[in-house]
């Protein structure tokens, strides 16, 4: 089925938007140059590390994803199972593969958005659709990143 001009002007627009940064920082540029030993550091005031907020986003990009594409998908216990409990990775290969697991479920959230019908509610759920999953995942993950930029600038870290 050949989409038409306006579904793939749509999809442009939101690729752009999951992939770049538009009016703000993107989620790589908030982590990019982040030193090690910050990473799991919770500033007064503030209850959640870095590290918290990085995986927060992972997990909650995941059940996006997995809900947009699999009827069976059972989300985890809100809001507990959207977050861990340990303040800093347990080794840098930790930290990488939450990153990479961000950007490969970034990406393959990109592909649903290519390869369907973007308008069509799921035959599960309660109306969603590819487009509102997709705002979805923009305004979380820009929230959070904004979150992460505030505590980099507290902690002296941020240019």
């Amino acid at each position: 089925m050949e989409k038409s001009t306006e579904s793939k002007a749509v999809i442009k627009q939101l690729t752009e938007l999951l992939q770049g940064s538009n009016a703000h920082k993107s989620f790589s540029e908030s982590i990019e140059g982040l030193p090690a030993k910050l990473r799991g550091v919770v500033p007064d005031n503030l209850p959640y590390s870095i590290w918290q907020l990085v995986c927060h986003i992972r997990i909650a990009q995941w059940d996006i994803l997995e809900f947009s594409k699999n009827s069976k998908h059972e989300s985890p216990e809100w809001p507990k199972g959207y977050w861990v409990k340990e303040k800093e990775p347990e080794s840098e290969t930790q930290w990488d593969e939450a990153l990479a697991q961000i950007e490969s479920d970034k990406n393959d959230f990109l592909s649903l958005l290519k390869h369907n019908d973007i308008y069509a509610p799921f035959p599960h759920g309660d109306g969603q659709n590819l487009l509102r999953e997709a705002l979805l995942i923009a305004d979380h993950t820009a929230y959070h990143t904004a979150e992460i930029i505030l505590i980099r600038r507290l902690l002296g870290a941020w240019k």
